[in-house]
């Protein structure tokens, strides 16, 4: 769980801290950027790879050597005293990061047997959870009081703490054997254009005014290429290193799909709301993360209760009610506006929170219940890649509706300030400077717009929790003899 934990906060604190970065290293918005998305690039190239690296190497020494790459390019990230430099250190983190999650989870999911499978799922949860909700408030807190690369050596204690108890604790299940076959270079060049290209489409897309960049419309074709390259190639091949054919499971199917929306509001929501406290409502970088904090508290104290309700409903029910909760959550935030406070966002984002308790858990177990042990480590990659696209997919998704709808917006609000709307005639004729008395009615269009273009957001969310409530029930009911590994969250 240490290496969870510092791998997805160290996805989220880093937002925080970017305008510091760039101020500090001298770097423009653009660069600094790469800061983030190195990082995320080099943790989608890495994710699909881990079942075959675990095979490679046994469980234990790959999650051995991620746990030292990604501390010892922590320690670097924090020395760096140019952009290129840490973002090069970023890349080489991101690369240890990737594989952190994916085989923690496979860990525990070969370490307990079915019955106790569930209880360690919400262990996980608190950290792949909550994780990206106080990364934020951490960042914060150390950016106001402290300097940027603290946000980097503070992994450093951790991750020694984690690579100590891996080599005491962690042993290799025999069932893991040698990959049949070495490396398939070309499989794996197609497999990294494709991924590669796709990811910085969807992280640079709306800086580059997507299809009007010809960089764009290039990653876009090598993108689709590499990716259906790659597809053709690995479900013809015998002995795949990235075996695809786990999809012919229609639970973990279903549960991917869903993941995807998961991924949506979890990690598009996680980029929306920051920008929302901090353009609009005008937090500091320690307020937002104070905002952003009930809601990884009331994650916290959903899941036992989600455990508890496990026992009487079925986990497709558990799994539609946390997808409703998170819809209602994002509807009632659509309703803020520029004067909102902190009690004011209290309590949709403490109801979000709360619904990811009710996804998680049931999803992750549901969703991997019917993968052997052998396959885990695949399963587990290819599971976290997806949610993690779909995270990348709705930010793009986001990012795009909210500039044009703010666009949208302004164009209509600024329709109606004339002088024959009374209220704007009776503004200026009553103002003593009329080129100040413009100017604010020039930043009142602008606010109110911006306002109009997040709500929107917020309410465009819901919608698409809603809409995907039905693919929950493609999802098999857990047989009765695995219906105890469901039903055994942690209490």
């Amino acid at each position: 769980m240490l290496g969870v934990i510092m791998a997805i906060i160290d996805t989220s604190i880093v937002n925080v801290a970017l305008p510091n970065m760039a101020g500090n290293l001298g770097a423009a918005s653009d660069e600094i950027a790469w800061v983030a998305t190195g990082y995320i690039l080099a943790n989608v190239i890495i994710m699909p790879l881990n079942g075959w690296l675990t095979a490679l190497l046994g469980r234990k020494k790959f999650y051995a050597i991620s746990l030292i790459v990604f501390t010892l390019a922590s320690l670097l990230c924090g020395t760096a005293h140019d952009v290129w430099t840490l973002v090069f250190w970023r890349i080489v983190q991101g690369f240890g990061g990737g594989a952190l999650q994916p085989t923690a989870q496979a860990i525990l999911f070969e370490t307990y047997p079915p019955e106790k499978r569930g209880g360690a799922m919400a262990i996980f949860g608190l950290g792949a959870m909550v994780g990206p909700a106080i990364g934020p408030s951490l960042g914060g807190a150390m950016i106001d009081n402290f300097s940027w690369p603290l946000i980097f050596w503070v992994n450093v204690p951790i991750g020694i703490v984690a690579l100590a108890m891996t080599m005491l604790f962690i042993r290799d299940p025999a069932y893991i054997t040698k990959p049949e076959r070495g490396a398939d270079w070309i499989g794996l060049g197609a497999m990294t254009v494709g991924i590669a290209s796709l990811q910085f489409v969807l992280e640079q897309g709306q800086r580059d005014d997507w299809f009007a960049s010809s960089t764009i419309v290039l990653l876009s074709v090598l993108a689709v290429g590499g990716l259906g390259f790659f597809i053709a190639r690995e479900l013809r091949d015998p002995h795949p290193f990235v075996d695809l054919r786990v999809f012919g499971s229609r639970t973990f199917a279903a549960g991917t799909i869903i993941g995807v929306v998961s991924g949506f509001g979890l990690y598009g929501l996680n980029l929306v709301l920051p920008l929302f406290f901090q353009n609009v409502l005008h937090f500091s970088a320690f307020d937002t993360g104070n905002a952003l904090l009930p809601g990884a508290l009331a994650t916290a104290i959903s899941m036992p209760i989600a455990g508890r309700l496990t026992k009487s409903l079925d986990a497709r029910i558990e799994i539609a009610i946390g997808l409703a909760m998170f819809a209602a959550g994002s509807w009632w935030m659509g309703g803020l506006n520029q004067y909102a406070g902190f009690w004011d966002i209290f309590g949709p984002r403490s109801l979000q929170g709360f619904a990811l308790g009710f996804l998680f858990v049931p999803l992750t177990t549901a969703s991997l219940a019917g993968i052997s042990n052998a396959a885990m480590g695949n399963a587990t990659g290819l599971y976290t890649l997806v949610r993690q696209l779909g995270g990348s997919l709705g930010i793009a998704i986001l990012e795009l509706v909210l500039t044009r709808r703010e666009d949208f917006a302004q164009a209509i609000f600024s329709a109606h300030v004339t002088l024959g709307n009374p209220a704007v005639g009776a503004m200026l004729s009553g103002a003593k400077d009329r080129a100040q008395a413009l100017g604010a009615l020039a930043g009142m269009v602008s606010v109110n717009s911006t306002v109009v273009a997040y709500d929107y957001v917020f309410r465009l969310c819901a919608i698409v929790f809603v809409l995907s409530i039905p693919t929950v029930f493609l999802l098999r009911e857990p047989r009765a003899g695995s219906k105890a590994e469901v039903h055994a969250v942690l209490e």
